[in-house]
C-alpha cells in the first residue's frame, strides 16, 4: 500500500514539472514517504532525517509524506525544523497546491485533513511496474484494534464505487497490465457506495473478468469479514489468484480479546476451513505479533500450536510495540524485550520448517508463473506463481530472448524455505481476452 501512495505522489509531481533522480544529493525536492504501524519503522523516519539535516544548507527542501506524517502530525516540525512539508496520505491530492506554498517560501506547510472521501488513486499514477497495478478499493479501518494506529492514519472506512474501481481496471488492462492486485486496509470490508451494492466477493469476481487481466490478488483481509463467497469466487475463476492472506496475529482468544480482534480462535479456523476444503490449493499466509502485553506462556503455545493445525504457507511476525494513542500503549503489564525476541525467534524458526516442508512437496510440479526480472549473477530468471511463490527458475541458452512480463511454464527442481528454482519448460502466449462489458 505504501509502495501504491509513492506512485501516486510520483505522478502528481511528475506533471507539476518535477523530474525524479536516483539519489539525495541530486534533488532540489526529497520526500520521504514513511510507514508508523511499528515503532521501529517510526523511528527509523527520525534517524533519516537527522542524516539529511546537513543538507538543508544546500537548499533542498524536505517533507515527510504517509502514516508517521498524519500520527505525529506538526510535531515533526519541532523534532525535524529542516522538513518544510508534512502531509497524510489523505491529502496527495492536495500536493500541488502545499508545494506552490514551499516553494514561495513558507516554512512550515501541513496536508493533515483526514475528512474526505477524495483519498484513493490520484489522477496521474506513475505506476513503478510494467506489469503488475494496484488498485485502491477501500481507504481506512473501523475495526479499532487496541495497538493499531490505522484508525488514527487513515481515518474511517471509506469504499470507492465498483463501476470507478472496474473502469481503471479495464483501463489498464488496454495498457498492458495484466496482473491487478486489490489494495485496502481491510480489502474485504469493501462495501459499494453505488447503486449497484457489490460486496467485495462481488467486485473480486467482476475485476476477474475483466479484458486481458490474466491475475487478480488483494490484500489484506479481515478475518471478520471474511465470507464463503470469496472462497467461492477463486474456485469459480481461475484469474483470481489462489493466494491468501489473513492476519490471526495470535492463536489464543485471551491475547485476541485483549487486542479487540473482534473474533475468536475457532473462528479464525472456519475461515482456514474454508480454504482447505475449496476446490484449487489456496496458500494461505498471516501476521502474527509475539510479545503482547500480557502474552503468557501458555498464550504463546497456542500460537505456536496454530502454525502446526494450519500449516501456513508464508507469515510475516514481529515484536509488540507500543504506539501512541492506542489503549494496548497504557498496557501496564509489558513483556521484556529478551522475552519478546527468544518467542520470535522460536515462532520463526517453526515456520520456517513448515515452509521448507511445504516447498519440497512442490518439487516436479509444473507450475505457471509471471517472469518480474533477471539476476545476470546467476543467470537465473525471477518469477512468481499464482500462490505468490518466488521461483527462481534457468533456461536455455535459445529461450533467452527477453522474457519479462511473459508467462512461463516453470517445472520446479528444488525449494528452499523462501523460494524455488525451476527449469523453464515452456514460454506461453497471453490468453485471448475473454470480455467484460462495464456498467454504470
Amino acid at each position: 500500500m505504501n509502495v501504491h501512495d509513492s506512485e501516486k505522489v510520483r505522478g502528481t509531481l511528475i506533471q507539476k514539472g518535477y523530474q525524479q533522480v536516483h539519489a539525495v544529493e541530486q534533488a532540489g525536492l526529497v520526500l520521504y514517504n514513511t510507514c508508523s504501524i511499528r515503532d521501529k519503522a517510526e523511528q527509523k523516519v527520525f534517524c533519516r532525517l537527522a542524516n539529511f539535516k546537513k543538507q538543508k544548507a544546500a537548499g533542498k527542501i524536505f517533507g515527510v509524506l504517509g502514516c508517521v506524517a498524519q500520527h505525529k502530525g506538526t510535531e515533526i516540525f519541532d523534532q525535524a525544523p529542516h522538513v518544510s512539508l508534512v502531509c497524510g496520505s489523505a491529502s496527495y491530492n492536495d500536493l500541488p497546491a502545499l508545494l506552490d506554498r514551499v516553494e514561495a517560501g513558507e516554512q512550515r506547510v501541513e496536508g493533515l485533513r483526514l475528512d474526505t472521501d477524495d483519498t484513493f488513486e490520484t489522477p496521474l499514477t506513475r505506476r513503478d511496474n510494467p506489469y503488475k497495478a494496484f488498485i485502491t478499493i477501500i481507504e481506512g479501518c473501523d475495526k479499532h484494534c487496541s495497538y493499531c494506529v490505522v484508525p488514527f492514519t487513515r481515518g474511517p472506512e471509506r469504499s470507492r464505487s465498483s463501476w470507478s474501481v472496474l473502469e481503471e481496471a479495464e483501463r489498464l488492462a488496454t495498457q498492458g497490465y495484466s496482473e491487478i492486485q486489490l489494495l485496502g486496509q481491510n480489502v474485504n470490508s469493501y462495501c459499494d457506495p453505488s447503486a449497484t451494492g457489490m460486496d467485495f466477493a462481488q467486485l473480486l469476481a467482476a475485476v476477474g473478468r475483466v479484458s486481458g487481466i490474466r491475475r487478480v490478488r488483494f490484500t489484506t483481509s479481515h478475518p471478520r469479514d471474511f465470507t464463503p463467497d470469496i472462497i467461492e469466487a477463486i474456485d469459480d475463476n481461475p484469474v483470481l489468484c489462489d493466494q491468501v492472506h489473513l492476519p490471526v496475529q495470535s492463536g489464543s482468544n485471551r491475547v485476541l480479546a485483549r487486542m479487540e480482534r473482534e473474533y475468536q480462535r475457532e473462528e479464525y479456523l472456519e475461515c482456514i476451513r474454508l480454504m482447505k476444503h475449496a476446490r484449487r490449493d489456496i496458500a494461505i499466509g498471516t501476521d502474527i505479533i509475539v510479545g503482547f502485553p500480557g502474552e503468557t506462556e501458555e498464550d504463546f503455545e497456542q500460537t505456536l500450536s496454530l502454525l502446526d493445525e494450519i500449516e501456513y504457507d508464508s507469515i510475516f511476525s514481529f515484536k509488540y510495540s507500543p504506539r501512541a494513542g492506542t489503549p494496548a500503549a497504557n498496557y501496564q503489564d509489558a513483556i521484556p524485550d529478551t522475552e519478546k525476541s527468544r518467542r520470535l525467534a522460536l515462532l520463526q524458526e517453526k515456520q520456517r520448517r513448515i515452509q521448507l516442508r511445504r516447498n519440497s512437496a512442490l518439487i516436479g510440479r509444473e507450475e505457471e508463473v509471471l517472469v518480474e526480472g533477471r539476476r545476470e549473477r546467476s543467470g537465473q530468471w525471477i518469477g512468481r506463481t499464482t500462490q505468490n511463490r518466488v521461483l527462481n527458475f534457468s533456461a536455455p541458452r535459445a529461450d533467452l530472448s527477453e522474457l519479462r512480463g511473459s508467462y512461463c511454464r516453470v517445472r520446479v527442481t528444488g525449494s528452499g524455505p523462501n523460494s524455488l528454482v525451476g527449469v523453464l519448460v515452456a514460454k506461453e502466449a497471453a490468453p485471448a481476452f475473454h470480455g467484460f462489458r462495464i456498467l454504470q
